[in-house]
């Protein structure tokens, strides 16, 4: 069965031209005139695209328009944006938003085909992804590996907590592994065996968080047809996560204090209280002491819920991290997908420490699980973090002769560092100076026998070959450019 490719483009003769591309390639391809068609297809629930051909200049609705609408409703399909030469900057920062590939018009069949193919394998990864959970035991102290100091203080924070019974409120950034954190509190104490019930508070309509903290009777409101206990009474005699609880909405605050402090819940609509016996740990991502000083955090429910707070680093904090996450995310995925994958470059782990990570720990593990996806010769390399490279370096459009897939570049680097060269895709060389003249032969040969020699490992033999020379010629050129040849073998 072909799957379907969203092409969104304003333009009627490049839809056109993509759409025959598209089943001339085997994939069936829905076609939207605009932003707003393409959330037509986009929102519905069943029979989304695979994929998604995005042009980025539309009138009304940009494609980043659409992509961050995509992200607000947690769209989670690749997108492939389009765009024209002279608008690189735009597809840097699509790419920056989240773009899975990038292709520039007109685009070559073989270009298109590998940018589908690779977005449509990487969905259905991810859809196998999101049905693999963790089960209680993958959640311990012990899984939670770590080169930084500051890291390994929130570990011992985390070891003492859980000898205790008092509320904890875990505070970082999106992303830094706050319920993993509790998960482990969780399971290295006393409540070890019992229920662990999460609720997300920002993502709750504010006129359902009590109904679904506290339970409600049936008939206590339009649309209660059912009598429902609430997560508290689910996480009687376990532990409750209250998770993002800055978001919380003011009177309910109000209700979450008296539970936290006489132990019971007052479902909606009910004539009693009923006792609850939890262990409660809350996370937020939002400044509390100032949301309290902005009278839209209760001071007592602050003091009350922030008895043993937990402090967690943000990635780019911990960098030294990065390493072991990489590793541990490489091996998960792998196995989980059978991928042979048995390592990482050292250029790409420097293309990675060299990034932020806003999105943390989430986006490091996303930009891992992807490169793994894609990944074609068993080692991550710099090109298959595209989204990562992208913001750390840009990105240049492909020449008018490049070869349009991935697979057709070599991955060996130059002797030359300058700026101008390091700008160019992996495998290609520089046929003009800065000055916009040809560059000397002899510099340029010298450049591709550097990059054969790296690319094929100092094997001499495969490099003289694939050179299409002598041994005995490929040394005296090494001498020429003052190479030793004494340990080559």
């Amino acid at each position: 069965m072909s799957q379907s490719v969203l092409i969104v483009d304003d333009d009627p003769v490049q839809r056109r031209l993509l759409q025959a591309a598209v089943e001339k390639l085997g994939h069936a391809p829905l076609l939207a005139e605009d932003g707003q068609a393409a959330l037509g297809f986009l929102e519905t629930k069943e029979d989304r695209p695979g994929a998604v051909i995005l042009d980025l200049m539309m009138p009304r609705m940009s494609g980043l328009d659409v992509m961050r609408h995509m992200r607000d409703e947690d769209i989670d399909i690749p997108v492939i944006v389009q765009t024209s030469r002279g608008s690189i900057d735009t597809a840097v920062e699509a790419m920056r938003a989240g773009a899975f590939d990038f292709i520039v018009k007109p685009v070559a069949p073989a270009r298109l085909g590998t940018a589908i193919g690779n977005a449509l394998k990487l969905a259905a990864m991810e859809s196998r992804q999101r049905k693999a959970k963790k089960t209680a035991a993958d959640f311990s102290f012990r899984t939670l590996a770590t080169n930084s100091p500051a890291m390994r203080r929130v570990i011992e924070l985390g070891q003492k907590a859980a000898a205790t019974d008092i509320p904890i409120l875990i505070e970082g950034e999106s992303g830094v592994g706050k319920e993993l954190i509790a998960r482990a509190i969780q399971a290295a104490g006393e409540r070890r065996r019992k229920p662990f019930v999460t609720v997300n508070c920002g993502a709750i309509p504010d006129t359902l968080v009590e109904s679904i903290l506290f339970g409600h009777e049936k008939g206590a409101f339009t649309g209660a047809t059912e009598k429902h206990t609430g997560k508290f009474v689910e996480a009687d005699s376990g532990t409750l996560f209250l998770d993002e609880i800055g978001d919380l909405p003011l009177d309910v605050q109000v209700k979450l204090l008296r539970a936290v402090q006489e132990g019971e819940v007052d479902p909606v609509g009910g004539r009693g209280t009923r006792k609850v016996d939890i262990r409660l740990i809350s996370a937020t991502n939002r400044d509390l002491i100032g949301r309290v000083k902005d009278k839209q955090f209760r001071e007592d429910l602050y003091y009350r819920l922030n008895v043993f707070p937990i402090m967690v680093p943000p990635l780019r904090d911990r960098k030294e991290d990065i390493p072991l996450l990489v590793q541990e995310f490489i091996a998960r995925f792998s196995n989980s997908h059978q991928r042979r994958i048995t390592g990482i470059s050292r250029a790409a782990l420097d293309l990675l420490a060299a990034h932020d990570w806003p999105g943390n720990i989430r986006q490091l593990e996303n930009a891992v699980f992807r490169a793994v996806v894609l990944c074609e010769n068993g080692m991550l390399g710099v090109e298959d973090f595209p989204q990562v490279r992208a913001q750390v370096e840009g990105i240049d459009p492909q020449p008018a002769d490049a070869p349009d897939t991935p697979g057709e570049t070599s991955a060996g680097a130059s002797g030359d560092d300058s700026p101008a060269q390091a700008s160019l895709p992996e495998g290609f060389l520089r046929g003009l100076d800065e000055g916009g003249n040809v560059r000397p032969l002899e510099a340029v040969e010298n450049e591709l026998i550097r990059m054969a020699i790296d690319h094929y490992n100092g094997q001499m033999s495969e490099v003289a070959r694939r050179l299409g020379i002598g041994r005995s010629t490929l040394y005296r050129k090494l001498r020429e450019m003052g190479i030793d040849t004494s340990a080559k073998p």
